[in-house]
């Protein structure tokens, strides 16, 4: 993509980088209050049946999500005009959602900042190893790379990870506002969890707690995973990579029916997001719709979304993802082939 086109879609998008008002408030109102009416109804309905404390928890969860996209915003500094009014509702959302604040969007700004960029993983993404990497890493490195990549590791061991442990701590490099943010939020959840478990006990907690919580952390990280890893997704080393490529080719528009669409706050159009971060939520179904270029993204749905989970490792030479039975196939063989050209190893996987 030239420059100029770039500049364009750029310009094409800004009209819709502007946080509303009214909108925010509104989906503030339609949002974290039914968090907490949901969680109320979880408590009582343990009385009647488990499997209604499940199926209420589900929902709790989806509207926990939807919770997440406001604070998600707000690290953006999208959901309002006011830095403040975006700081504080997402220290607030954060600790409902069990994320600092500060901590979270240093490292989401990195992510953006570095998206598909070979060069530069690590920080608020997904692991990925290329080819290359894979095949000369240790038999522990890999055993580690392929639990990682298990979605029983992924999803089930994840989310438990993700808040309890990642969530709790700060980077080595954080500075003092965000190591205090930390602090702040975890002094006040705990303050707040031993509050609800004296009034509801422990068990009644963990059930009702502990289930939303893990459902919701488990379709965060299956979102986030899916609209980067994709057969074709785009990646590229330092000096080949382009902001834009990344944000329309290395980030999927997932196509979702509208109940979920609204649940996860429109941010299955992810492309739009990456090459516009400063877009709302609310907008960003309208800045698709109304710009042509972003129509050309990978479009998925829920049936060949599914189709990710068996793509593991990156392929720079043939410019996708492959899975370890491709990779396996390449192990057994002597020698690759190396492409000058494109300075990866080159790998025959037919």
């Amino acid at each position: 993509m030239s420059k100029e086109k770039t500049k364009q879609l750029h310009k094409d998008v800004s009209p819709y980088a502007k946080s509303d008002l009214k909108k925010s408030v509104f989906q503030l109102i339609n949002t974290v209050p039914p968090v907490f009416i949901l969680w109320f109804l979880a408590y009582q309905s343990l009385s009647v049946s488990i499997w209604l404390t499940i199926g209420i928890t589900i929902i709790a969860a989806g509207f926990v999500v939807r919770t997440f996209i406001i604070f998600h915003d707000c690290t953006h500094g999208s959901f309002f005009k006011n830095k403040k009014a975006n700081d504080i509702v997402g220290t607030i959302t954060g600790i409902i959602t069990l994320f600092p604040y500060e901590k979270w969007k240093r490292e989401h700004a990195i992510h953006h900042a570095s998206s598909s960029n070979l060069d530069k993983r690590g920080v608020g993404d997904i692991w990925v190893m290329t080819v290359e990497e894979y095949v000369g890493a240790s038999k522990w490195d890999r055993f580690k790379y392929r639990a990682y990549r298990n979605p029983l590791v992924m999803f089930g061991f994840g989310p438990l990870y993700l808040v309890l442990i990642t969530g709790r701590i700060n980077r080595k490099d954080a500075r003092k506002k965000e190591r205090n943010n930390t602090y702040l939020t975890n002094v006040l959840l705990v303050a707040i969890y031993a509050l609800m478990i004296w009034l509801v006990g422990w068990q009644a907690f963990l059930i009702v707690q502990g289930s939303i919580m893990f459902v919701a952390a488990a379709l965060g990280i299956w979102l986030f995973y899916i609209q980067h890893t994709f057969e074709d997704s785009y990646f590229e080393e330092e000096s080949d990579w382009d902001y834009v490529k990344a944000a329309v080719e290395g980030s999927s528009y997932y196509k979702l029916p509208k109940v979920l669409q609204w649940a996860t706050g429109n941010i299955g159009f992810h492309h739009v997001h990456h090459l516009a971060p400063r877009v709302p939520n609310y907008n960003l179904e309208l800045a698709h719709d109304s710009t042509p270029p972003l129509h050309q993204a990978t479009t998925i749905n829920i049936k060949t979304s599914l189709e990710s989970l068996k793509y593991k490792v990156y392929d720079p030479s043939k410019k996708r993802f492959i899975t370890f039975k491709e990779v396996n196939s390449i192990l057994k063989k002597p020698l690759p082939t190396i492409d000058l050209k494109r300075k990866h190893t080159s790998f025959d996987t037919k």
